[in-house]
Order: C-alpha cells, then sequence, then structure tokens
C-alpha cells in the first residue's frame, strides 16, 4: 500500500540549458561485471536533462511526498545497466552526491537531500523470464502494476507486493516488500533468488555485480543486504531475478506463487457518534486479537488480507467514521462463512457496522484497482510491528488522539491509524533468513497524517510525532523489539527514530529496522561500498 492518500483510497472503496545524451563515456571493461546478453537492448538513453530544460521541472517534482523537491545538477534517465555504470563511475570520478529514484514512494527526503545527480530508473522496466538462470526477471524500474500484470497474463503467476500499483520495485523489493498475498505467500523477498547492483570499488571504478542465493556464490552477501535493507545502501540496483525457493523444474508457471482467481471481499463501516471509548477500545482489541489467532504460517485464514483505517473524529453533526476492508481467496471451502466468521469476530462489545454485502472480484482486477494513482500532497508517516494486541491504555491513548478536538470537516490536517493483517507466511522464515528480521509479527501499524499546504507542515509533522510518542510511551516512544512490538518497517522509513528528542528508549534506530542483522549489514557495506557512495539519513553505516 502506497503511503499518502489512503483516506481517499478507502473512503472510494467505501462510497546552464537542457542536454540530450545520446552516448555516455565509454568505459573498459570490468573484470567481474554481468556480461552482455539479450536484456540488455536499451530502447532509451542515457539522456541527461540539466536545469534549463523544460523536462527538468517534470523531473523535479516526480515523488509521491510533495514536502520533498529535488533540486540536482543534472537527472539521467536511463535503459541500460551498462548506462547505469556509466553515470555511475562519471558521478564518482567528478566527486558528485548520487542518488537513485524509482517511482518516487519515499517517507523521507532520501533522494533530494543533496543530491547533484539523480539516477531515474522509470525507463528501466522491463518483466521478462531469463531462460538461463531460469527465473523471472523484473528490472528496477518497474512498477508493481506493470508486475502484477505481466506475470499474471504472462504466466498466471504473482509475487505477494504491495497495494499501490504506481509504486517501483526497486526500493519496494529491497526493503522487504508486502501486501494483501503475504499472509498466504510471503515477503517478497523470500522468492528473491538473484540482484544486479551496480557498485563502486575503493578506487572509484563502477561496476556491475550479480549476486544470487546460491550457497556457492561469493557475491552471496550482496544478494542477502538486499533482502530487506532497503535502497540507498550499497549501489543502484538494476535488475531482480525471482524464482520460489521451493520450486522444481523449468515452467515458468510453477515458478512463483499462483494467486486465488477470485477474492471475496466486503466493507464494515462505524460512525464515531455510536463508538464509545470501551467500545473503541473492544474493536482495537477484538481486531488484533483476531490475528493474534489466526497469523501461524498455513492457518484456515492465511488468504484473509484485511485494512483497518480510522480517522480522527470530525466536528460537527457528521462526525466521520471509519472503515475495516477485508478479502479472502474465494475459492476456498466456505469462504462466505469464513469471512463472516472475521466480521462477527470484530464486532462483539462493539456498535453494530454497516456491512456490504459479500463481493467477488477477479483477482488481477482487484491488485489493479486498489491504491490510488496520480498521488499528491503532503505527509508523514510512521510504522511499527505488533506482536500481540494493544494494551488498555494504548488503546485510551489512540482514542484520545483521534477524538479529542475533532478536527474541522474536510480537514486533511489530522493524524490517522491504519491497521493491516500480517504474518501467516511471512512468519514461516527465521529473522536472519533475510536481512528483514520481522518474522514473528501479526499487524503492521501505520501512524500517517496528511495535508495540502506547506503552511501546515509543522503542525501537522508535530501531531503524529506526538501521537506515535504516546502510543509507545512505556518504551521510549518508539515501538522497541520486545514482547509486543518488534521495531519498524524500513520501507515506511522516519527519521525521527534517529532523533534522540523523540526516540528516547536508548535503542538505536538500526535495531528498530534490523535488529540483530545490523552488524552483518555493516559488514556487507564495507565489502561493496567502501567509500560510502550511497547513503542517506537511514542508510547502513560503515563499521
Amino acid at each position: 500500500m502506497s503511503d499518502v492518500n489512503r483516506r481517499r483510497f478507502l473512503t472510494g472503496t467505501v462510497a546552464a540549458g537542457g542536454a540530450l545524451a545520446v552516448a555516455g563515456t565509454t568505459l573498459p571493461t570490468v573484470a567481474g561485471a554481468e556480461p552482455a546478453s539479450a536484456l540488455d537492448n536499451p530502447s532509451l538513453g542515457p539522456v541527461t536533462v540539466t536545469k534549463g530544460d523544460p523536462r527538468y521541472l517534470d523531473l523535479r517534482i516526480k515523488g509521491v511526498n510533495s514536502r520533498f523537491t529535488t533540486d540536482p545538477e543534472r537527472f539521467h534517465l536511463v535503459g541500460s545497466t551498462e548506462q547505469v555504470v556509466d553515470v555511475v563511475h562519471t558521478a564518482v570520478r567528478q566527486n558528485k552526491r548520487i542518488t537513485v529514484r524509482g517511482g518516487g514512494h519515499s517517507c523521507e527526503n532520501f533522494v533530494g537531500d543533496g543530491a547533484q545527480v539523480i539516477i531515474d530508473l522509470s525507463e528501466l522496466h522491463d518483466i521478462s523470464f531469463d531462460h538461463r538462470r531460469n527465473a523471472f526477471v523484473v528490472e528496477a524500474g518497474a512498477t508493481l502494476r506493470e508486475v502484477f500484470k505481466t506475470l499474471y497474463l504472462g504466466w498466471g503467476v504473482t509475487v505477494p507486493g504491495g497495494q499501490c500499483g504506481e509504486v517501483g520495485v526497486g526500493g519496494h523489493f529491497a526493503g522487504g516488500g508486502y501486501g494483501p498475498q503475504s499472509r498466504l505467500f510471503g515477503s517478497v523477498v523470500d522468492y528473491l533468488y538473484a540482484v544486479e547492483v551496480v557498485v563502486v570499488d575503493r578506487d572509484g571504478r563502477a561496476r556491475a555485480v550479480v549476486a544470487t542465493r546460491e550457497p556457492d556464490d561469493p557475491n552471496r552477501d550482496l544478494w542477502w543486504a538486499h533482502t530487506g535493507a532497503g535502497g540507498g545502501n550499497f549501489g543502484v540496483v538494476t535488475r531482480y531475478w525471482l524464482r520460489d525457493p521451493k520450486a522444481r523444474g523449468n515452467d515458468p508457471s510453477r515458478l512463483l506463487p499462483r494467486p486465488p482467481g477470485e477474492l471475496l471481499g466486503a466493507t464494515m463501516l462505524w460512525s464515531w457518534d455510536t463508538v464509545t471509548e470501551e467500545r473503541f477500545a473492544n474493536l482495537l482489541r477484538n481486531y488484533t486479537a483476531f490475528f493474534e489467532k489466526h497469523s501461524a504460517p498455513g492457518d484456515k485464514y492465511a488468504s484473509l488480507f484485511s485494512a483497518l483505517l480510522i480517522p480522527r473524529k470530525t466536528a460537527g453533526a457528521d462526525q466521520g467514521g471509519f472503515v475495516l476492508a477485508a478479502t479472502l481467496d474465494a475459492n476456498l471451502p466456505g469462504a462466505e462463512r469464513l469471512l463472516r466468521e472475521f466480521t462477527d469476530a470484530v464486532q462483539v462489545g462493539v456498535p453494530a457496522a454497516v456491512v456490504s454485502p459479500a463481493e467477488r472480484t477477479p483477482w488481477l482486477t482487484s491488485a489493479l484497482g486498489s491504491g490510488t494513482n496520480g498521488e499528491s500532497g503532503r505527509y508523514k508517516q510512521k510504522s511499527a510491528y505488533l506482536k500481540r494486541r494493544y494494551t488498555g491504555e494504548q488503546c485510551k491513548t489512540i482514542y484520545r488522539h483521534l477524538t479529542e478536538n475533532p478536527a474541522p470537516a474536510g480537514a486533511q490536517e489530522a493524524p490517522m491509524l491504519w491497521l493491516l493483517s500480517y504474518g501467516g507466511a511471512v512468519n514461516a522464515a527465521k529473522p536472519d533468513a533475510t536481512a528483514m528480521p520481522q518474522r514473528d509479527s501479526i499487524i503492521k501499524a501505520i501512524y500517517l497524517i496528511n495535508w495540502d499546504d506547506a503552511k501546515g507542515d509543522a503542525d501537522g509533522i508535530r501531531r503524529v510525532r506526538e501521537f506515535y510518542r504516546d502510543v509507545y510511551a512505556t518504551t521510549g516512544g518508539v515501538p522497541v523489539p520486545d514482547d509486543a512490538n518488534d521495531g519498524c518497517y524500513i520501507n515506511y522509513p522516519d527519521v525521527d527514530t534517529a532523533d534522540p528528542a523523540w526516540n528516547t528508549s536508548g535503542v538505536p534506530w538500526h535495531t528498530l529496522y534490523f535488529k540483530d542483522n545490523y552488524p552483518r549489514l555493516q559488514r556487507i557495506k564495507a565489502a561493496w561500498d567502501p567509500r560510502d557512495v550511497f547513503h542517506h539519513a537511514l542508510s547502513i553505516r560503515l563499521p
């Protein structure tokens, strides 16, 4: 799910002159570089766009979070790995700060902050089957929409990626990747067979390296680092290869998961004017307790994906409300009964919800139709993994932040809570199997606020900071990994976790995201990016 207009998504559910470079600097062949293949036939680029070129204005504002802008010396649109090697080599030689952009969905200003050269991967978006590696190859500029459509219509398979179709896979996959099919199939990185990365050695020389999960691959650590450490750490990812590690044979239609042909879905609505503090606490406890009970791999509810969106109460006669949307595999025996059991369990001790009739939707139609497109706005987001239900005190805190001083009708400067079902097959892997260590959680919680105007920046950021801090008051304002919490999700990065004003726990930010996997990530950083060419506010630090 993308990170800006989540409210709009569920509301909809419910009711010096430009330069064109056609050829870059010719580089010598580098030992260890990936040999050219049929995939290396770029249809574009490299295109270099500098200030004064009218295209610069469009490239400058590309990105979901309009709090952040970019002002580099130049953008490079690339169409091949070789072009990326060329651009990186030249920029390093010129001592320019390099950042990389795919879909532009970063929650923080990791792309624009201090960037002099921005590599835009959006035209590097081929998706095909690589017979040589017996795996699907996805170029890093592809969007989830392109991946879902191509894999499903071409071979009947998918990967368990997120809901927002315009998210680029470059960062999404590297940070772990999850979505509506994750409880059934796991995280995207559980299917990552190989990754191609343009890295820079100690002498400043750029080269392309392919790292696989094969036990005897000397580059295997570089593969592992891209199974959850996030983007902008080790180099420029240009391609991913995907294959189920349990799959056998060479039939592409059997090498990745096959999603349910149809989904059965229902939506539940509550009005704030019917929900007291006690009933609200019941709802939160019911919802999270259900997934405490049903988050083991292979559970009968493994295909159940649910999103509970609770925006702040509004002022006036129409106090607004909140919504729960749920889907599961429509072809399960007793699917309607299972969905009804879930909606009934959520409503115990809670005002009766308006429940939509269960509807069947073809899987691809659902996958391509969910989320939002053309997103814009300013927002601040924080995340947490829940291992068990909220405490009574946390329920009171959440209720207070969402109901006190109701927002004016139609106002966006109001925090909201977003709870997404998690666990299932994700929890089948060990914490050190991938760089993403959160493998026993039941819910992903998102604390979000969005607004339209720069004048609302200070107030909006303050509101969501205080909301998050108060929910985790007993653990220093952040979800410190323990019996109840399991830290934060690096694909929803939050620079406040590294700020002692907002993280008073004494637990460093990298423990929240990577736990015990961080020292290994640091060793990999030292081996593959010894000059720290690729860095941002929450990147892996050199040892």
